[in-house]
């Protein structure tokens, strides 16, 4: 199973230890720049924090060599790996709006785990953690604004964060919910919802508090 650890390695490590780990120069070849000394000592430990972004997680399996693979590799074959939401027939959890997220909240904290041991326990911020719905404007705004599985989704996931600072000593400092508000997600545009507050696109982009941002309100003045 992977929780985008592939990604944190190939950022994390050239600013943490100034180079690309053997592995990535294996798999990547001369596709793969290389740093001079005077490179890689500027670079290495020249963050401030380590910003993480989570939101789902996938299974992984190795992907053997082929001619097809090797002819046309690129960024996303270097990994040699092929993802899946699924393990026999049984997804790693409820799919949310976006078709590439599924819901798997013990992932953040095993991404913080990862992150720790690896990389010496940095300083981290969760810079985007959400989940989307499907935008429905054939509902009622009543309805729109409840969202339950929003606040399951973030009670689960700040809970398995409580569980890697206080239980397992990670060192993060902030945590920033994906999103405010509703927006243009990418290439699914306004199909998509992540705000914790509703905007109206058709009433001069009204904002309304979902359930969500209720009980985020209640959530923060209890802790």
């Amino acid at each position: 199973m992977t929780v985008d650890c592939v990604c944190v390695v190939r950022f994390l490590d050239p600013i943490v230890k100034g180079d690309y780990p053997c592995s990535m120069r294996s798999l990547v070849g001369s596709r793969l720049p290389r740093f001079t000394k005077e490179e890689s000592a500027m670079v290495k430990g020249s963050f401030d924090f380590v910003g993480l972004n989570y939101y789902t997680a996938f299974y992984a399996r190795y992907a053997r060599h082929s001619s097809s693979l090797l002819l046309h590799a690129s960024y996303n074959t270097d990994p040699r790996t092929n993802i899946t939401t699924e393990r026999n027939g049984i997804p790693i959890g409820p799919r949310a709006g976006t078709s590439f997220v599924f819901i798997y909240p013990k992932g953040i904290w095993q991404l913080l785990i990862y992150v720790k041991n690896k990389y010496g326990n940095p300083l981290i911020y969760i810079t985007e953690n959400g989940v989307s719905e499907a935008n429905n404007s054939t509902l009622s705004l009543e309805r729109q604004l409840a969202d339950p599985v929003r606040i399951d989704y973030y009670y689960r996931h700040l809970w398995y964060l409580r569980k890697a600072i206080k239980e397992d000593g990670v060192n993060v400092q902030g945590y920033f919910a994906w999103s405010m508000l509703d927006n243009f997600e990418w290439s699914s545009g306004y199909t998509v919802r992540f705000g914790i507050n509703y905007v109206d696109y058709k009433d001069s982009l009204k904002r309304h508090p979902k359930w969500s941002s209720l009980w985020f309100r209640r959530f923060l003045k209890k802790h």
